[in-house]
């Protein structure tokens, strides 16, 4: 039987503390020992009493907006309950607590505001940083911290204050997926200021009304900020989320080597494409050093796409150095095809060199991805560019002239700005491609066949909350390459199409198992960073079995426990 947990808060103040309170679920003897008999209903519910209640105001909410203000209510009351709703109706829920609904939460942020949840940091108060910082973490050893810039966020652009949204959203997925204690994580923004004019002009915006903080000082701000992670939370996972395409790969490479960092936009949404080639290159019975990449969009997503794909190639083989490896890629953005005759103002200073392809065999016309497919011939097609429809026809039926099962990944999001439809991509191809998208689509007929090919969805938390919680389980002083590509070979090893040995199953798991999955990449990530000798823990066991039943006993699950009043205890 568990010990009851030692609680030292009474009356309102537990009811107001969603850590601690039960609402109608605290027990006879709770409500004597907290002071709660008559401050609550007479019925003593259950957890599944309180979800049913739940679950009804949550549907008679006439918007996805209403019902992600609900739970956002529900949060800030009673945590245990919230987790387990979410958890109870994983599918339905996850699009109004993240992407898209939460993208309209975070753009009406200022007027939708009811009370702060995390830590906002400002140029300022910038003297005050260290002492805000504490306070915030409030004497606990943290596991995770999430921050943002809100440069970047979701798709929709530069939306200063609000940037906690995504913080916040991002956590809560750590917690629900991956089983991170919430009272161990902590949201963050960096309110920098903004240059989205209409918050600007906005007489009820409630962050930083200055024009966004650039150069020396931005970078000392951030600075100052990850020093005091580094000094007082040495041991936790610090997640960088939507950052700036710029300033995102800057300050990934310049702390990656000092602190256990990620960054989701650039590793993990590499990381859940490299799961979905592999499994895709077990159906063309090839391997990834053989592939020849196109990769249309080369902002942050695409470019870390192409990172991750080039130094797995390089793992893969043990021998093709990094330029070897970037070789098999060829980039395209705005100004086409990218060559050494852009020259340096029209090629942004990220792009690796590995990158930059020569100009031997190029014609006049490289910005037309026909003409690119028709010279390079790609087993591989991947779409970050936002560009609706530039996988077109022409363009499909170029690929499947020269592959047997042509490799196409339109991802970009939202929906509307995917740069084809399945079905349509499906027709062209003759049902021969291998899909995988950036939004969830329906199984599409499969020509001359009467049966489906189920669409991959390239959905980051298929991923991500699993490298953070290896990370975080092996207490990693960084997140290496090679973590991240174990749990990427994990994802694509799950994945229907491989499973059941079927290629017209999906490229990646169904997302309705994004918990035992993340829990498996978990423990790819945990092995691969004891085998690199950059976990700290030292109570991990060592056979394969033991070390599966610790790391379950290290995940938070929302289920209440019994509380036992001590005035020295939690608070």
């Amino acid at each position: 039987m568990t010990a009851a947990v030692k609680v030292g808060l009474k009356g309102s103040v537990i009811l107001n503390d969603p850590r601690f309170n039960k609402g109608s679920a605290f027990t006879r003897k709770e409500r004597k020992e907290f002071g709660l008999r008559g401050r609550l209903p007479f019925s003593v519910d259950t957890i599944e009493d309180q979800m049913e209640r739940a679950y009804e105001q949550y549907k008679s909410c006439e918007s996805n907006i209403l019902k992600n203000s609900f739970l956002q209510s529900m949060k800030a009351q009673n945590w245990t309950l919230f987790y387990a709703l979410l958890e109870k109706h994983l599918l339905e829920m996850f699009p109004i607590i993240y992407t898209p609904t939460e993208a309209d939460a975070i753009e009406g942020y200022s007027h939708l505001f009811r009370r702060s949840e995390g830590l906002y940091l400002s140029p300022p108060e910038d003297r005050h940083m260290e002492e805000d910082f504490l306070d915030a973490c409030e004497g606990r050893q943290l596991e995770l911290i999430v921050v943002s810039d809100a440069e970047a966020i979701l798709g929709i652009g530069d939306q200063g204050s609000g940037g906690i949204g995504i913080s916040t959203a991002k956590a809560v997925i750590y917690s629900l997926i991956a089983g991170v204690d919430p009272d161990k994580c902590l949201a963050i923004t960096l309110d920098v200021g903004t240059n989205n004019k209409s918050l600007l002009d906005d007489p009820l915006y409630i962050g930083y009304r200055e024009k966004r903080l650039r150069g020396e000082p931005y970078d000392s701000f951030v600075n100052k900020f990850v020093d005091l992670v580094r000094k007082h939370q040495s041991k936790c996972l610090l997640h960088f989320e939507d950052f700036g395409v710029t300033n995102a790969e800057k300050l990934l490479s310049r702390y990656r080597k000092k602190h256990c960092i990620f960054n989701d936009d650039i590793q993990g949404t590499g990381a859940v494409t490299l799961a979905a080639l592999q499994a895709a290159i077990s159906i063309t019975k090839s391997s990834l050093r053989d592939q020849r990449i196109v990769i249309y969009g080369a902002g942050s997503a695409g470019l870390g796409i192409a990172r991750q794909l080039r130094d797995a190639i390089s793992l893969e083989t043990g021998v093709k150095s990094s330029a070897e490896a970037g070789r098999q890629f060829w980039l395209i953005d705005k100004h086409g095809l990218i060559k050494k005759s852009l020259g340096g103002d029209n090629i942004r200073s990220e792009i690796d060199d590995d990158f930059i392809r020569d100009e031997r065999g190029w014609g006049d016309d490289t910005t037309s991805l026909e003409e690119v497919i028709k010279q390079v011939k790609p087993t591989v097609l991947i779409g970050t560019s936002t560009h609706a429809g530039a996988f077109n026809e022409r363009v499909v039926k170029e690929m499947s002239k020269h592959v047997e099962r042509p490799i196409i990944f339109p991802l970009s999001n939202p929906t509307r700005l995917c740069e084809a439809q399945p079905k349509d991509i499906n027709r062209w191809s003759d049902g021969k491609a291998l899909i995988a998208t950036g939004s969830p689509f329906p199984p599409v007929d499969i020509p001359h066949a009467n049966k489906k090919y189920v669409i991959a969805e390239c959905n980051n938390a298929l991923i991500y909350p699993g490298l953070g919680l290896g990370a975080i389980l092996a207490e990693a002083s960084k997140m290496t390459d090679k973590m991240i590509a174990a749990g990427a070979q994990r994802l694509g090893q799950l994945a229907p199409c491989v499973q059941e040995k079927n290629p017209d199953k999906s490229l990646l798991p169904d997302f309705g198992d994004a918990q035992e999955v993340n829990f498996e990449v978990a423990l790819a990530v945990l092995n691969q960073a004891i085998e690199e000798g950059v976990s700290r823990r030292k109570d991990i066991p060592k056979t394969k079995q033991d070390m599966i039943q610790w790391a379950k006993t290290k995940r938070w699950s929302p289920k209440y426990v019994d509380f036992e009043f001590d005035p020295d205890g939690l608070k």
